[in-house]
């Protein structure tokens, strides 16, 4: 099931429901002022990253909630914060997706989705509203089921699916030898010539029966099932590469430099050139750069965890900043503080870039300071 091609049923309610062709979210009622700006990019057909990064530029702070699901080939993404749930249903398991319990959100990726079902707001909110169709569009929602299927009734365990038994001859004992044999058959299949005398002429070969309809979408809490596909991620804040001043839905491509524009002296060993774009973290993780500019993946230790897995970015400065690096908190959750020579700490705004002196300190919390430094 992808997202490009399902259409997808949803039961009226509060929220608000943003379908497009690569992505769907959902929203909280107090969240309209996002809403026109995720409706023009998931519109334009933006996917999971892009939607992502414009969701959380902001910060977490004053968005309660949201859903975001993404399917791309054989994968399905789903990022899920506040009141909201989800339930993803393979071809041997049903995994649930919750929010109400994580402090920033929960991230998780399933792969050979056959169904799915989301619901957002208090569970009374649809009432008994019927389900209706859409493939992409603007709606207010409480549920949301994709491929389109009626519900099992709230409470109600889920059936197994039942294989439907082949179909067969049945035929009368007693019946004289002149009569014809009654024969029962699936409806789909055509009844059997009969010849002009009344015999029966050869008994058709009976085609099997077709497989059974794939497994719907449970409506009340699933059953218990076996180990998730993968572990559910809990970000430590908006630890997403990309955010800047130049481009709220992504980083801006660095630009091609002949030769670095200063060194960089991590407190934890390393000594690393800013030539093309550096990622600062725990794991720090490169999702929307293209293979042929690939950044530096730069991964420090951090036992208290103040340090977020995608931290900070530096990388070459481009017009007014150009032969000089500047560096980018990434929405970490504990901030980032740089200290230039002359002038007082400054604490990083997440996604604005900064102007990088020799000599200026980073100081990543945890212990973990950066010196920047000539080439």
């Amino acid at each position: 099931m992808t997202e490009t091609t399902a259409t997808r049923s949803y039961r009226p309610g509060q929220w608000f429901g943003i379908f497009g062709s690569h992505a769907t979210v959902l929203l909280p009622p107090t969240e309209k002022d996002r809403v026109g700006r995720l409706w023009a990019l998931v519109d334009d057909g933006a996917g999971f990253d892009v939607v992502l990064d414009a969701l959380i530029s902001e910060g977490l702070r004053d968005l309660p909630g949201f859903v975001l699901v993404s399917a791309e080939e054989e994968e399905t993404k789903i990022v899920i914060r506040g009141e909201a749930r989800a339930w993803f249903t393979t071809g041997d398991e049903t995994v649930e997706v919750s929010g109400s319990q994580a402090t920033t959100w929960a991230e998780r990726s399933v792969a050979g989705v056959e169904a799915s079902r989301l619901v957002v707001g208090a569970a009374e909110e649809g009432g008994e509203l019927p389900l209706l169709p859409i493939a992409q569009g603007l709606v207010r929602v409480s549920e949301v089921l994709a491929p389109p299927v009626d519900p099992v009734p709230e409470g109600e365990p889920v059936p197994a699916p039942i294989p439907e038994p082949e179909p067969e001859l049945v035929v009368e004992d007693d019946a004289p030898d002149t009569a014809p044999h009654p024969v029962v058959v699936d409806e789909a299949t055509p009844a059997p010539d009969v010849a002009p005398s009344g015999s029966v002429g050869p008994e058709p070969d009976l085609p099997p029966s077709p497989p059974s309809p794939p497994f719907g979408v449970p409506s009340g809490p699933p059953p218990a099932v076996p180990a998730p596909v993968t572990p559910p991620v809990e970000h430590d804040g908006l630890t997403r590469a990309g955010t800047s001043e130049e481009s709220p839905a992504g980083p801006p491509t660095p630009p091609f430099v002949t030769r670095p524009v200063a060194r960089l002296v991590f407190s934890s060993g390393d000594d690393v050139e800013v030539d093309r774009a550096v990622l600062v973290g725990r794991a720090p993780e490169a999702r929307r750069f293209t293979t042929g500019d690939q950044p530096t993946l730069v991964a420090v230790p951090s036992p208290a965890q103040e340090i977020s897995s995608t931290h900070l970015e530096i990388r070459p400065g481009s017009g007014a900043d150009h032969g000089s690096a500047v560096a980018t908190d990434l929405g970490s959750t504990n901030g980032t503080v740089v200290v230039q020579p002359g002038l007082p700490p400054e604490d990083l705004r997440p996604g604005i870039a900064v102007q990088l002196v020799p000599g200026a300190i980073i100081d990543l919390g945890d212990g973990v300071t950066i010196q920047v430094i000539n080439p």
